[in-house]
């Protein structure tokens, strides 16, 4: 899940513009895993405790930003039902400027927002998104969903934000994924309260 403290509730509400929006793609769009960590790779603690993450400064500030960059979300179960913590009501976009696509088996609706959509954990179903014209694409939250995404090689880019402390347990960032794959380091920056955004291509086989 990537909503790491009180601050990240403005990423369940309208989002500025941003100073630098992605080029629209006209071919394979990408997708980018764009999440808050902790040193040892926990994107939340136990019952998806998220209070050790830092919450504010100018980090915080270019992540907001950054989203609005994006016009395309996709997410798992868990992450979109945590939205309901902050206020996020069933079948609504947490970001309103997105077109929201929920990967489950089991979720559903009864009535559901023109800009969420609920879609079958499916290959097929992935690629029909990254077809479309837009931005890239931006995941949401991770865990098991990243994990299965970088399993079949769909994650094109890993932005962590990476806040100085140990976690110890809680949702790692590609849940129990075994995958081994190299990164390539393209920019590093460090912001308020000690947090790093560093910024991966994934470097597939």
């Amino acid at each position: 899940m990537n909503i790491q403290s009180p601050a990240q509730v403005k990423c369940w509400s309208a989002i500025g513009q941003a100073e630098n929006p992605v080029t629209a793609k006209i071919n394979m769009r990408r997708i980018i895993y764009y999440v808050a960590s902790s040193l040892d790779g926990y994107i939340a603690g136990p019952d998806a405790d998220i209070s050790n993450f830092v919450s504010s400064g100018s980090g915080i500030d270019k992540y907001l930003a950054d989203l609005a960059n994006f016009d395309t979300v996709i997410m798992g179960r868990k992450t979109y039902e945590f939205g309901y913590k902050f206020g996020l009501k069933p079948g609504q976009p947490a970001y309103p400027h997105m077109q929201h696509y929920i990967f489950s088996n089991t979720l559903a609706f009864q009535n559901a927002h023109d800009n969420v959509h609920i879609i079958k954990r499916e290959l097929s179903e992935l690629e029909k998104i990254r077809q479309q014209q837009g931005t890239d694409i931006y995941l949401c939250g991770g865990g098991e969903f990243a994990g299965w995404l970088l399993d079949n090689q769909k994650i094109d880019e890993l932005i962590i934000k990476l806040n100085p402390f140990i976690q110890g347990a809680g949702t790692k960032l590609f849940g129990e994924s075994k995958t081994n794959i190299k990164l390539k380091l393209k920019k590093s920056q460090v912001f308020d309260n000690d947090l790093q955004i560093m910024d991966f291509d994934v470097l597939y086989p």
